[in-house]
Order: structure tokens, then sequence, then C-alpha cells
């Protein structure tokens, strides 16, 4: 599970949206039974998506439900309706503390047992989406070993603060808390997850912003139209001329190393030991992508 590029939000008590979402290719399918389905129709929602989970992973995408929060009332509902052989993990809003993981956990894990499941199985995906979140932000990230990434929730989280969204290309009212996430997801040896782009007819404006994500160091993205899915895909994936550049640094460098020296040069810029690990990084996410796609 290290290939999340785009995670595709399909609200659960759609069946015909999760039919359609089928014929997408997105890295993760995400039924939603939390933001995207109203109060009346969380228990259609659980039945609707148990129903599909089998079809669901059968096409192949990684199959991740995001269940209501611990505080809703209804995660325990949530999760006996998809916890079995069919999914990969759980994503999980309004986490507040590493206890919420824990809890979850523990539910999670009683599941698993009377599903005959290996214990630990079930991935966990938390969303950061709030200042308390933020300020426990590494001591969530680490809370369990189910945590393969973090996701960041911005409309709940500038709700939260007060504050509006501005949705400029700068997203400067977001900057501390995406960072934050971003650092601490990286120290914790997780991916992080940007939240979902709300234009979905821009796409334009989609690849400015996953462009911003990428430079602060998201590994993925959350869609909300399977149109973005595949603008997302290419965006966070290696290019042709990203890999023939890659190899050529880390051949320059090898060279130099052979030489006795610890640096060089390739067009004009200085290749050094953390430009080819860089280098030899791009190499590494082609390669894991290609036997993914193999597979």
């Amino acid at each position: 599970m290290t290939i999340l590029r785009s995670l595709l939000f399909i609200p659960g008590n759609k069946s015909n949206m999760l039919d359609k979402a089928m014929g997408f290719d997105p890295d993760v399918y995400v039924p939603d039974m939390e933001d995207s389905v109203p109060e009346s129709e969380k228990k259609n929602a659980r039945k609707v998506i148990a129903s599909h989970l089998r079809k669901l992973k059968a096409v192949g995408p990684l199959v991740i439900p995001r269940v209501n929060s611990l505080q809703s009332g209804w995660i325990e509902e949530d999760l006996l309706s998809v916890v079995g052989p069919f999914i990969d993990g759980i994503s999980i809003g309004k986490i507040r503390t590493a206890q919420d993981i824990h809890e979850i956990s523990d539910l999670i894990t009683e599941l698993e047992s009377k599903q005959q499941m290996a214990a630990g199985g079930v991935r966990l995906i938390p969303w950061i989406e709030t200042a308390q979140a933020v300020v426990h932000c590494h001591e969530i990230c680490t809370a369990s070993p189910r945590i393969v990434a973090v996701a960041f929730g911005a409309e709940d989280f500038t709700h939260d603060m007060g504050i509006e969204r501005l949705g400029d290309e700068s997203e400067s009212e977001l900057a501390f808390a995406r960072n934050t996430l971003c650092i601490t997801a990286r120290a914790a040896a997780i991916l992080a997850l940007d939240t979902p782009y709300f234009r979905f007819k821009d796409e334009a404006g989609l690849k400015r912003n996953v462009a911003a994500a990428k430079r602060c160091g998201f590994k993925g993205k959350f869609a909300i139209h399977p149109a973005q899915v595949a603008p997302i895909n290419r965006a966070f994936s290696p290019t042709k001329a990203d890999v023939e550049y890659a190899r050529r640094v880390v051949a320059a460098f090898e060279e130099a190393e052979r030489s006795g020296r610890g640096s060089t040069s390739l067009e004009g810029n200085v290749i050094d030991v953390p430009v080819a690990k860089r280098a030899r990084a791009v190499l590494e996410l082609a390669g894991t992508m290609s036997k993914s796609n193999a597979g």
C-alpha cells in the first residue's frame, strides 16, 4: 500500500455511482459513509456499500471505505457493515488524539477476530482536520501500525479555526497545518494525502493545486469526481523525462564515486549525495508503479 496517488470518494448511498466508479482507475476506491451521505441515508449507505464491496475489490484498486467519526455514534455499525475480506483499510475523519486511534483499532481488532482475519490486516487512514488534531499530529501518526497514511481535511479545518477558506492558489491560510502534516507523516514513515479540490470542472486549477501539494510533500490526493483521477495520477507519477534524468544523475554520481569524488555536475547542476538520493527515490517509485501496473 505504498502507492496512494488518487483516492476516489463515492457517495455510499448511491448504488449507480458505485457501479459507475468501477469504470475508472484510481489507486483507491473510497465508498463514503460520512460527509457525502445525509443523516437520513446513513443506514442505507451501509447496506449499499456492503453489497458492492466484493465487486469493487474484484476491479483491482484498493478498497478503503470512509466511516463516520468516533464521536458520531455511528462508527460501530459502520465498521460492522464493511470490515471483512473485501476491504484493505478504513478511512476515518475527525480524529482528535492518539486515544481515538487506539479505540478505533480495538473495534477493528474485535471484528477481525469475528471474521477470522489476521489481526492488524485492516489499515487506517485518519483525517487531520481540527486544530486539536494538528497539535497532536505526531502522536496520531504513530499511534498504531495500522496507519499507512494520514489525510488533511481543509474544509473542516478552516471551519474549526473559524477562518475563511480563500481558495486561491497560495492557500496561505492552510500553510502551517499542511506543512505540519507532511513533515509529521514523513517522520512517521507514512504517506501524506491532500484534501480534495472541489472545483471539479476546473482541470487547470486542479493541476496547479496538485503541483502545490507535491511541493509541500503530499504523495496523493482525494478526488471527488472520476474526471479528477487521471490528472491526479499523472501529477503524482514520475514522467519518462523524470526517470531518464534520474538515471543520468545516478550514473554521473556513481562515476564520480568510482573516481574518488563525492560530487560532480550534470547540465550545469551540482550532483552530490542528497541529489543522488532523490534520483534513486524517483527510480524506486517508478519501479514500484511499474510492478503495480503489471500486477
